[in-house]
């Protein structure tokens, strides 16, 4: 079978994408700076890359400052393309975000916008798979709205849909032949403050969801369909109200 490497195959996503192709039969890599693999700098990438017919690029930048997160971005990739030119890779496959290719102003989305770019004008087959927001974020994006016991966010709509899923579609791409762009979503769609609602009250979180349409989503005003896919979306099954009893709050 095709040798795959996986860049950030450590990580949440990573970690399961790696799993999922070494159960269908495929030699799969986990490559991070864990590994001795590191995007930023150089080190071990073409190493790593030798041989492999699939680059499947889940990293993502350590910090989410807008110039850190496009600088990480950025690098990374041109690091990936160059070594990928030079191995023969055939097909790569990157993990980005259901709205960058919408009106908006969210700094973390404009460095994934940069990103998919660099890889759709690299001469290398691609496939981009576009998610929506993952289950597992419901804390993270509660804290950063949280002022005191309150936490405001916008009613725009959201889809949201289980990591577990995120790494199907990515290791099933992985597998195939190069797409293009694909939306992969889950089944339901929330207002994002009902999104996060739901998930603090079945955790018994104290604090309480306020509707405002001006506050800030990570730092940016979002409307109301910037985070939902269009139609032709590789739709997965796990609900919310299925999810949140298997997935206590992550530390």
């Amino acid at each position: 079978m095709a040798k795959i490497v996986v860049i950030g195959g450590t990580g949440l996503i990573g970690s399961k994408v790696v799993s999922k192709l070494i159960a269908h039969g495929h030699e799969a890599i986990a490559a991070s700076p864990n590994t001795g693999v590191n995007t930023i700098t150089g080190e071990g990438v073409a190493e790593v890359l030798d041989g492999a017919h699939t680059v499947v690029d889940v990293s993502n930048s350590p910090s989410f400052a807008p110039d850190d997160v496009m600088e990480f971005f950025t690098t990374s990739t041109t690091t990936l393309l160059r070594a990928e030119a030079a191995a023969g890779v055939k097909h790569h496959v990157a993990l980005t975000i259901v709205g960058t290719n919408r009106p908006q102003s969210i700094p973390y989305f404009a460095a994934k916008v940069a990103q998919e770019k660099l890889v759709r004008e690299s001469g290398i087959g691609y496939s981009l798979v576009h998610a929506t927001q993952f289950f597992e974020f419901i804390g993270s994006i509660a804290d950063i709205s949280t002022d005191g016991d309150t936490v405001t966010l916008p009613g725009g709509l959201v889809q949201p849909i289980a990591a577990e899923d995120v790494a199907t579609a990515v290791a099933r791409t992985a597998a195939g032949s190069p797409q293009g762009d694909i939306e992969i979503a889950g089944p339901e769609a929330f207002g994002l403050d009902e999104f996060i609602r739901r998930g603090l009250a079945f955790r018994k979180d104290p604090r309480r969801v306020v509707r405002d349409d001006s506050a800030p989503y990570y730092g940016a005003q979002i409307e109301e369909r910037t985070l939902v896919p269009v139609e032709g979306a590789q739709i997965f099954e796990t609900r919310l109200e299925d999810w949140l009893p298997l997935n206590p709050p992550r530390k």
